[in-house]
């Protein structure tokens, strides 16, 4: 299953564990596939030395190359203009030009988008809810 994971997912995954350590897991085991490009991996590595930083005492559980080296790394040419934060449309770009068929966020202006072509923007709550167990039946 092909899908694009929102920073926010990521930094949660890394920082605090839960539901969005399970999907980097899946990742890390080839569950899923994931896609990036270079403005969404410069985009995860600022926050990851950002949160470093403000949580210096949390140990990183996933350090951030092996989670880019999980992912697939494309260069969009899609340029659209949806999101109601603009710096969220490489999101939208990079799940159009891979395919996918999820976004997978918390981000509120990536939700608001819901769908787009064919790509839906889910938390990660609804993908393990709804999708992975709509999958596995």
């Amino acid at each position: 299953m092909k899908i694009v994971i929102d920073t926010n997912v990521v930094a949660s995954a890394v920082f605090f564990g839960g539901r969005p350590r399970e999907l980097l897991e899946k990742l890390l085991l080839g569950e899923v596939t994931a896609f990036v490009s270079r403005e969404i991996v410069e985009e995860y590595r600022e926050t990851m030395l950002r949160l470093q930083e403000k949580y210096p005492a949390r140990p990183v559980t996933v350090p951030l190359t092996q989670i880019v080296t999980a992912c697939r790394l494309i260069e969009p040419t899609t340029a659209v203009h949806v999101c109601r934060d603009p710096d969220d449309d490489k999101f939208i770009n990079c799940a159009v030009d891979s395919k996918s068929l999820y976004i997978v966020s918390g981000d509120h202006d990536l939700l608001a988008v819901g769908k787009f072509q064919d790509v839906e923007v889910v938390t990660v709550a609804d993908f393990f809810t709804r999708i992975l167990q709509r999958k596995q039946e």
